[in-house]
């Protein structure tokens, strides 16, 4: 999956367009809005399809609330109330940064940064909530139950971290997330997961993807698993209404055999179902409206097992896809010419499907902040059988770029007018084509070994694996075969996309991390110990530099096609770690070079973006689909409105997607 980065969009020249693109700004976020282009062209059958699958998205909200902290539904319905219902003063500095608060947990599904995973302060005292409480009419009974959520609220030391990282820690009893019970440790987890995998299976399940794991009174282990009429239940019980009622709009029966069997494995939980699943839906590339909805990616898990719950609905932008259909027509040319040993590239590359897509809305996981492209599905064995199907999303690219251009990033942090001129020229396209290579070609390269367990990376497999593709998306954008298929214009376009990607991960995406911590996330690590990697082993020949000019720090890349080379090499290297399974090669790689802040560059980094007046984080308000209807009830259309605010969408979903009980 790829993430949208901070300082990464290109620095375009202005281009007219009133589409409202950027909206309400608080603490470290900036609210977007995206435009659905080419709805109105849809056939009546497409627009319902639409609408029902984005219902079935809306309706799983809650359970991504609960998979990240168990206290989150029931923190988030006391705030709302207070929000909603209080009487008091609402111009005091207490209530402004309740309301902060407020938005930020609706922006995170709960208490813990989305991105840092580290639990939000509050800047209000406990003495004004318990007052705000009152104020609000909730019930002295109400109240008193509600003490238990103060010290989650209040107390540094409780639940600090939703997924913990650090090397040498119980990963499992430091984080807050929800998937895995109380008192159960990262040992037992391992050992649990451990002893049921069979010694030989060429098709394993990823086991322990739907499930909580719990300890009973006695200590036994036993999983909780995430179906209908069982946990999560109530949920997914409205996804599958919503699905039955999207069926009879599918374009084609392929289609509704993968909403079949999509619902097949809701009511059951069997893996097995959702590896047949995963295989019907990367083989549909026919239709034009196309959808995620379900357990798939496992960031959130400290272990890197469980999956989060998330949806999108798209369809196909035509005219945009043709790009990566040139990439997944030439797949097998990518992974014979890859630097990679021989031993672990796929002979014989199967189902590469890529397309650009419209989102059409954003649900769990992917909402309100969103991935830029996704490649799933996520089973090495289904990726080396079958195949991957590959996406990126155009309309959210576009919105990124749009918001960021005239930010003064570009001026700020890039070396020279030079530089940035061709960031300026280049850089949107060259970021595009990362973000094609990355998730068509990136994710779906290279091959296990016989005998390697996929997860035997543990906490370092999501890094390693999203470094992987990232390199596998450096090393070829620069390469000239993309420009043989037209695809870049000419020979110098992917040294903007170096020069952005060397500038992030060495320092424009610390503006994401606080002043004394390390770097928890996934995708920030695997940038930051390519960076790092390449400034250290190009230090010899002052290949990529960090310099001073004028008492700011800046990248100086003096060779690229050196750089390449070393991308290259890491490349290699990441590609044996994953291929071969070598989990202290994976921490060595990852602790070195992917963690570790250096202090007084991440000072000045954070001073010289603190006056540019800009939020590190983006996230999107979805828009509002209404159906019309006939006298019989039947839809004769779907409208399309952007106007709904931030909190009224939050206040909406919560009312209307209120589908699970509080303590789950």
């Amino acid at each position: 999956m790829m993430i949208a980065t901070a300082g990464a969009a290109s620095q375009a020249l202005a281009q007219e367009d009133t589409f409202p693109y950027n909206n309400e700004q608080f603490a470290d976020i900036q609210m977007l809005r995206f435009k659905v282009e080419g709805f109105d062209d849809l056939t009546l059958r497409q627009k319902t399809l639409v609408y029902y699958l984005s219902e079935a998205a809306l309706q799983g909200r809650d359970i991504l609330w609960d998979q990240n902290g168990r206290y989150n539904l029931r923190i988030r319905r006391m705030l709302e109330t207070i929000y909603t219902d209080f009487k008091g003063d609402r111009t005091t500095a207490d209530y402004k940064a309740f309301e902060v608060y407020l938005k930020r947990t609706w922006f995170s599904s709960g208490i813990h940064h989305h991105y840092g995973s580290e639990k939000f302060q509050p800047a209000f005292s406990q003495a004004w909530l318990r007052e705000a409480e009152r104020s609000a009419g909730i019930s002295a009974a109400q109240m008193q139950a509600n003490e238990e959520l103060f010290p989650v609220i209040f107390d540094p030391s409780v639940m600090p971290m939703r997924t913990n990282q650090k090397d040498g820690e119980d990963l499992v009893l430091t984080s807050a997330g929800n998937y895995y019970g109380p008192g159960v440790t990262q040992a037992e987890a391992e050992e649990f997961y451990a002893q049921r995998k069979p010694a030989s299976d060429p098709r394993p399940i990823m086991m322990g993807y739907n499930s909580r794991l719990v300890k009973d009174e006695d200590g036994v282990l036993r999983e909780e698993v995430w179906r209908e009429h069982g946990l999560y239940g109530q949920a997914i019980t409205k996804i599958i209404e919503n699905l039955q009622q999207a069926r009879p709009y599918c374009d084609t029966e392929k289609q509704q055999r993968v909403i079949d069997k999509l619902i097949e494995y809701y009511r059951t939980g069997d893996l097995r179902t959702f590896d047949e699943y995963s295989i019907l839906w990367l083989k549909d590339t026919e239709d034009l409206v196309d959808f995620v909805n379900g357990f798939t990616e496992t960031y959130g898990d400290p272990l890197g097992m469980k999956a989060s719950w998330e949806s999108i609905v798209n369809f196909k932008d035509l005219e945009a896809t043709k790009r990566t259909e040139k990439l997944s027509q030439n797949a097998q040319w990518f992974e014979d010419h890859s630097p990679v040993d021989p031993r672990f590239k796929k002979e014989n590359v199967k189902g590469i499907s890529a397309k650009v897509i419209t989102a059409a809305i954003l649900g769990g996981d992917l909402y309100p902040s969103t991935a830029i492209g996704i490649n799933l599905p996520n089973s090495d064995w289904v990726r080396r059988d079958y195949g991957s199907k590959s996406v990126t999303i155009g309309n959210l690219t576009d919105a990124y770029n749009k918001s960021a251009r005239g930010s003064g990033m570009g001026k700020e942090f890039v070396i020279d007018k030079a530089t940035l001129e061709l960031i300026e020229k280049y850089g949107d396209l060259c970021d595009d084509l990362h973000t094609d290579l990355h998730e068509c070609l990136g994710h779906g390269s290279g091959k296990l070994l016989p005998g390697t367990d996929p997860d035997s990376l543990k906490a370092y497999g999501a890094a390693i694996e999203e470094g992987r593709a990232d390199l596998f998306g450096l090393y070829y954008v620069a390469d000239p075969k993309l420009v043989e298929l037209g695809l870049t214009p000419n020979a110098e376009a992917y040294k903007s996309q170096y020069y952005t990607y060397m500038q992030n991960g060495l320092l424009t995406q610390l503006v994401r991390i606080k002043p004394g911590q390390n770097i928890e996330e996934a995708h920030m690590r695997n940038r930051s110990f390519i960076a790092h990697w390449a400034l250290e082993h190009g230090k010899k020949d002052k290949v990529v530099e960090l310099v001073k000019k004028k008492g700011k720090t800046f990248v100086k890349i003096n060779d690229y096609e050196a750089l390449r080379g070393l991308f290259g090499q890491l490349l290699a290297e990441v590609q044996r770690i994953k291929s071969e399974g070598d989990y202290a090669a994976a921490r060595n790689l990852v602790e070195t070079y992917g963690v570790k802040v250096d202090p007084e560059i991440h000072r000045e980094v954070l001073e010289r973006y603190e006056r540019l007046n800009l939020s590190p984080y983006k996230g999107f308000i979805n828009p509002v689909y209404i159906p019309v209807r006939d006298a019989q009830g039947r839809i004769t259309d779907v409208k399309i409105d952007y106007t709904e605010g931030y909190a009224e969408q939050m206040l909406r979903y919560s009312r209307d997607y209120n589908n699970l009980p509080a303590i789950n």
